[in-house]
């Protein structure tokens, strides 16, 4: 991507013209942030039913060894169609919430087995700061300045290029020790993440009052809310992360 674009928001599923050249549907209603906020309820829902169920799965000593894999690698399938087509979104972004709620649900049980109330820590977090940066936007305590949009796009793009290398090199066996280590360096670098992930948060808010006073189609209320799950997701994966760093380390 140029760099002289004016980069929104460093979620994937929100890019740079997502509410300026979305086809628009002549006499539908438009977009607002309660429709949104619904939809991201509704989204939400779906994903804690998938993960409820799969915790269950796993209580009763039948979780599939696949599961974990197969949700995370489905729903990224189903969030790059979505991206392409927002129009699908309605369809393909209750799919998404329930393959990541699949994956999720498995995850967040091995993990639990291993680090007893770890999941309810992160869940408390992951909902917490949601509250406290919402609150933070919509008081103007932080604003979604163009500086501060290009700040956070570029550190999560250093971000996920540290995973792909991350990814690239442990095929042959390589550890990025930044990455995985509980060491001290380790759990700053997890906290830089934690705090990247939340700072894109307040970019989805301001992606989505955007849509909201540009008219946006309807459809768009659901795009919005699958922009919003996606770091939702990010985020608490990210919590879950440092968490298990933070109970190596005792």
């Amino acid at each position: 991507m140029s760099a002289h674009l004016a980069l929104r928001s460093g979620n994937p599923a929100l890019g740079t013209d997502t509410f300026t050249t979305v086809p628009h549907v002549v006499g539908h209603e438009a977009m607002t942030i309660g429709g949104t906020v619904n939809k991201t309820a509704m989204a939400l829902v779906i994903l804690f039913i998938t993960a409820t169920y799969v915790w269950g799965q796993g209580n009763a000593g039948t979780l599939p060894a696949g599961l974990i894999w197969g949700g995370f690698i489905g729903g990224f399938i189903v969030a790059m169609v979505t991206v392409f087509k927002q129009t699908w979104a309605p369809y393909t972004t209750p799919v998404y919430a329930a393959l990541e709620g699949a994956a999720l649900g498995g995850i967040s049980f091995v993990l639990e087995q291993q680090y007893p109330g770890i999941v309810s820590q992160a869940i408390f977090l992951t909902f917490g700061t949601l509250g406290a940066l919402l609150f933070a936007y919509r008081t103007g305590v932080i604003k979604a300045t163009e500086n501060f949009k290009l700040g956070v796009a570029a550190a999560t793009g250093g971000i996920l290029l540290m995973y792909l290398l991350s990814f690239i090199v442990g095929i042959f066996g390589i550890n990025v020790p930044l990455i995985h280590s509980s060491g001290t360096f380790g759990i700053l670098f997890s906290l830089f993440v934690v705090v990247i992930a939340a700072l894109n948060l307040v970019l989805d808010f301001d992606f989505i009052e955007e849509g909201a006073e540009r008219g946006a189609p309807k459809y768009m209320e659901w795009y919005g809310a699958f922009g919003l799950l996606v770091t939702l997701i990010w985020l608490y994966l990210e919590i879950l992360h440092l968490l298990v760093k933070l109970q190596n380390r005792r």
